[in-house]
């Protein structure tokens, strides 16, 4: 028999407003089965086959939410509403756990014409006036294993593009949808939807907006390469968008700014622990090792010669502990040594960490953790620490310290931060070059050194600024690369307390939140680094890395196998997959591992990465951890048994006397191999004969996967 759970609900809202008039004329379980009716007639949900059904009614953001939810022998099902019944989430469940039958993935299967049409077809439904949706490309079942196709984006108002967004699940086995959210435009922003129209042309917004971008040129190294080249990059301007009924310029920067009320206040500087000598470096005993090595300097030795440099402000800290890594870099290598000091003062916890070289006593970083400021002026303006952190980089940075310009400062007094912070970079023909710096903060009490760090490369050299492009062109190429964007968008607006939603956020001290406008803003499909100096061109980001390709397939049986399986990742990084190569274990395990994301080369990859590979074999189950004999060439039966304990049928593989096999050579197959052979046998792993003692290919490898992953 049917039971109804009672209607509980949670009426007391986190801000405390009373219901609106219309709310509080109906009573509490009125109101719950107006919207209940209201989301099954949305839906058009046949509720009959749940047993339990529970409402409670929530302040979220904005607006006020319903959760639906019922219960059945079979499924649930949740839904959350507005009070007016839109519906904003949706998620049908099982009760019950369904057995998967192991992690061993399986290739997707499903018809993606027909999961769109299924996720349209809801999204008709729930959508309201004037809101609609392009569905796109799914996802979810490009990657082994999936089993729901996924759509997400914006929702468009009036068909133009907006800040609220959608995604919808659809199972892919029956094409049912399991799951549905959208932001509400209710808990979103304040108003209402403008007009669609705009009277500022898309060629105007442009020509506004562009007039706000700058270019600074400078000197970056591209990978792979010691040449640092001339490049144009974009300066940090305000974001800014333009009105498209009245044209005005928006300055979003300083707007959300008038939304402060949103932000927190921050506490100080994250601490800095000290380092655990085992778990942050070498082992006692490592450490001591590396105290005989040659000119290495005793603990003592190295805080003696840091305390005798004022700079540091070590005076009234205690050295707290002291730890020796070794780091290496190429072929060479060298040993440092970071210093840990902590003093106490009154109920706060100030701290100092000091990374030296163990060999010379140079330091190479410092960093520090204090209170943030309290109200009032620190001890020492940032024109005085500036002069302090050029003093101490005069003298610490060399010959260096000539080609160093100022490239970026931070007063500390305007964050409450207990330091000022410096950049200098180096300069060559007056054009900086960032990626060789020193950083350092200078602490605002007593003007030792609070922060330092350095990245040099010496090697570095300069490509000439002779016959680069002008920065009227520079500019004109990076202006031309983004396209003005009608949309409609978040704007910060003013607060009046002209209804409940706004009376309670005053309340909360706010004095700004969003509505929406139709307005322009500049956007790009792809990230643009900045404009090269030599060719006045776009320097565009490369795209991802692509799939796995091979140029050694042309004529192979085992083709279309081995490029189903790259078309989900699977294979061998390289470009060739050999397929008539005899299979060895370390190959077999190398394949088997990009089934978790690896991508290996097995000719040309490292101690780490074999082991990682090997860790992910033994997790599958595929080989025991005293069967690891990279080198040793895997019998075709061997194969059949490593990938069928890998996806979960290794016991009842190992069942004896209960199976039979139409093999050619079935008499040659030993017993205890034989449940494996007819298991191989029934999901088309093997052809007419099972060939058990012969040496597998790389080939016969990706054909075997390929039928099990259809399973």
């Amino acid at each position: 028999m049917k039971k109804l759970l009672s209607l509980g609900l949670a009426l007391a809202l986190t801000w405390g407003m009373a219901l609106p008039a219309s709310a509080a004329e109906e009573s509490a379980d009125a109101a719950l089965s107006r919207v209940t009716q209201a989301v099954k007639d949305t839906l058009a949900l046949d509720t009959g086959a749940y047993d339990e059904f529970q409402g409670d009614r929530y302040e979220s953001g904005l607006t006020d939410l319903w959760s639906l939810q019922w219960r059945g022998t079979d499924n649930t099902l949740s839904v959350e509403a507005l009070d007016d019944g839109t519906v904003t989430s949706y998620h049908l469940g099982e009760s019950m756990a369904v057995p998967s039958g192991g992690d061993f993935p399986a290739f997707p299967q499903g018809d993606a014409a027909a999961a769109a049409q299924a996720a349209q077809a809801f999204l008709d439904r729930v959508l309201g006036e004037g809101e609609s949706v392009e569905l796109g490309e799914p996802r979810g079942m490009d990657s082994l294993g999936g089993d729901s196709w996924r759509f997400s984006g914006q929702i468009l108002l009036n068909g133009l593009p907006s800040p609220l967004n959608y995604s919808v699940t659809v199972r892919a086995s029956d094409n049912v949808v399991t799951a549905f959210y959208r932001d509400a435009a209710a808990g979103t922003f304040l108003g209402d939807v403008p007009s669609p129209e705009a009277a500022v042309t898309g060629e105007r917004a442009a020509e506004l907006l562009t007039a706000g971008l700058a270019l600074r040129l400078e000197y970056v190294l591209e990978e792979g390469s010691s040449t640092a080249v001339l490049r144009y990059l974009p300066e940090e301007t305000d974001t800014c968008y333009i009105d498209a009924a009245t044209g005005e310029i928006l300055n979003m920067t300083e707007l959300e700014e008038l939304m402060a009320g949103m932000a927190n206040s921050g506490g100080g500087d994250a601490a800095t622990e000290a380092p655990a000598g085992a778990e942050s470096g070498l082992t006692q005993a490592e450490q001591e090792g590396i105290a005989k090595l040659e000119g290495v300097r005793s603990t003592q030795e190295l805080d003696q010669a840091l305390r005798a440099q004022a700079a540091y402000g070590l005076e009234g800290y205690a050295l707290a502990s002291a730890a020796y890594s070794l780091e290496e870099d190429g072929e060479t290598e060298r040993v440092l040594c970071t210093l840990f000091y902590q003093t106490a003062e009154g109920e706060s916890t100030r701290s100092r960490t000091v990374t030296v070289d163990a060999r010379t006593g140079a330091v190479q970083s410092v960093s520090s953790a204090a209170p943030w400021l309290e109200e009032g002026d620190p001890a020492l303006t940032a024109e005085e620490a500036q002069a302090r952190a050029e003093a101490f980089l005069a003298d610490f940075c060399g010959p260096r310290w000539a080609s160093l310009t100022l490239y970026d400062s931070q007063d500390g007094a305007e964050s409450r931060r207990p330091c000022h912070t410096f950049t200098y970079v180096q300069q060559s023909s007056g054009i900086p070059f960032p990626e060789n710096r020193y950083t350092i903060s200078i602490d605002s009490r007593d003007g030792s050194v609070y922060r330092l760090s350095q990245v040099y490369d010496d090697s570095v050299t300069f490509a000439s600024p002779e016959g680069i492009v002008d920065g009227a062109a520079a500019l004109a190429a990076w202006a031309g690369t983004y396209e003005a964007r009608l949309a409609y968008r978040l704007v910060p607006r003013p607060l009046d307390g002209g209804d409940p939603a706004e009376a309670r956020l005053l309340a909360l001290g706010m004095t700004h939140y969003y509505g929406l406008r139709l307005t322009y803003a500049l956007e790009r499909d792809t990230f643009c680094r900045g404009v090269d100096a030599a060719t006045g061109e776009p320097v565009w980001a490369e795209a991802e890395r692509g799939g796995l390709t091979y140029t050694d397939l042309e004529g192979s049986w085992a083709r279309a196998d081995v490029e189903k399986l790259t078309a989900y990742g699977v294979g061998y990084d390289g470009g060739r997959f050999q397929p008539g190569k005899s299979l060895t274990q370390w190959e077999l395990v190398a394949l088997l591992a990009s089934l978790e994301g690896w991508r290996i080369d097995p000719g040309s990859a490292d101690a780490e990465t074999v082991d990682g590979a090997y860790s992910a074999a033994y997790r599958m189950g595929a080989l025991a951890r005293g069967e690891r004999d990279e080198d040793r060439p895997v019998t075709r039966g061997e194969l059949v048994r490593c990938l069928l304990n890998c996806a979960g049928y290794g016991p009842a593989a190992r069942l004896q006397g209960i199976y039979t096999c139409a093999y050619s050579d079935a008499a040659a197959i030993p017993a205890d191999e034989l449940g494996y052979a007819a298991l191989a046998q029934g999901l088309g792993m093997v052809g007419d004969s099972y060939s058990g003692t012969r040496t597998a290919t790389r080939g016969e490898l990706a054909a075997m996967l390929c039928r099990l992953l259809e399973r």
